[in-house]
């Protein structure tokens, strides 16, 4: 018997949402029921680009899937996703997975007591360049990240901490098996109301140190990790999509010679992340598997942002000469 499609939709007709819509329709496993957006004119256009349902509540969206892509403002995380999990909905949150704790495990909870998949949109954990490094580490002992972008308007309602950096945070709390012992964090504003640049200093129980700079004002692109590690030197550009390993070919015959060292780039011109993470989730919700990036793995990348928001709101915010 031919097996039943998954009915899938979308709740937030922005630039992601529309990407979202995009990714489900490639599936030939599902049937896209429809998407949601408070701005009717928003949602009546992507209905009729996309051939699809268009609504503006997401509770006349619910009676007609089995999972949903959630990418709707940050702040309206909580209220929507807690409908879309009561109803007995399979979920894909973006990222953060809410603005606080306590409103992140009440999800958890949800999701735990109607078996239901949730899964949050930290793509990158998705990027083969990344997937590759999982891949290869052994006993990391330093790691350094660099996110910088442009500016634009898009993501500003939110810290850089919580637009930007917290796709590397989540990638080294994933990468590292050791609970965090001390954030150290330094952050200011450029532009906006709030952090437009951060840095912090991560040092985990086992002994591994991790330092993340993130920025939204900057002249170029960058988004590096560079892991330091007993046999290798990693360099993962997830922008490029490119993962390159140095490490030492052989021991050497003798004292006086030394190990020739040699490196190897790999590189994923023809990749996609969201339509990986989108396949996985789907995956998950029709095996019943745990969800690569599962609720738990937003909590935890979210508990360390929000230390790191709270230190440097404590501390020197704004652009001056002399802080």
């Amino acid at each position: 018997m031919e097996q039943k499609k998954l009915r899938v939709g979308v709740i937030g007709a922005g630039h992601l949402g529309e990407y979202h819509v995009q990714k489900y329709m490639a599936l030939p496993s599902v049937e896209f029921a429809g998407v949601v957006d408070t701005n009717t004119a928003r949602s009546d256009e992507i209905g009729r680009k996309y051939n699809t349902n268009a609504f503006e509540r997401h509770e006349d969206l619910l009676d007609m899937v089995d999972a949903v892509s959630l990418a709707v403002p940050t702040e309206n995380h909580f209220e929507v996703a807690r409908d879309i999990l009561s109803k007995g909905v399979h979920l894909l949150i973006e990222k953060p997975i809410t603005y606080n704790l306590q409103d992140a495990d009440m999800l958890i909870r949800i999701a735990q007591e109607k078996d239901l998949v949730l899964q949050v949109g930290h793509v990158e954990r998705f990027n083969p360049a990344v997937v590759k490094m999982q891949s290869l580490l052994r006993n990391p002992i330093f790691i350094e990240s660099h996110r910088m972008n442009l500016f634009t308007t898009r993501g500003t309602g939110v810290d850089v901490t919580l637009d930007l950096m917290i796709h590397d945070l989540d990638i080294i709390l994933n990468a590292v098996p050791s609970e965090v012992k001390e954030v150290h964090a330094v952050g200011l504003s450029v532009v906006t109301d709030k952090t437009d640049i951060a840095n912090v200093r991560m040092i985990f129980e086992n002994g591994t140190v991790a330092n993340l700079t993130a920025s939204r004002v900057s002249n170029r692109t960058l988004r590096k990790i560079r892991i330091f590690q007993p046999d290798a030197y990693i360099s993962v550009d997830c922008f490029k999509k490119e993962v390159s390993v140095t490490g030492l070919l052989n021991e050497g015959n003798n004292s006086n010679s030394f190990p020739q060292i040699t490196s190897n780039k790999m590189k994923y011109p023809d990749s996609d992340a969201l339509a990986d993470e989108i396949s996985s989730f789907v995956e998950a919700v029709v095996d019943g598997s745990r969800p690569v990036v599962s609720g738990q793995d937003g909590v935890r990348a979210l508990k360390v942002a929000l230390n790191i928001i709270d230190q440097i709101e404590t501390g020197c915010r704004s652009f001056k000469a002399i802080c």
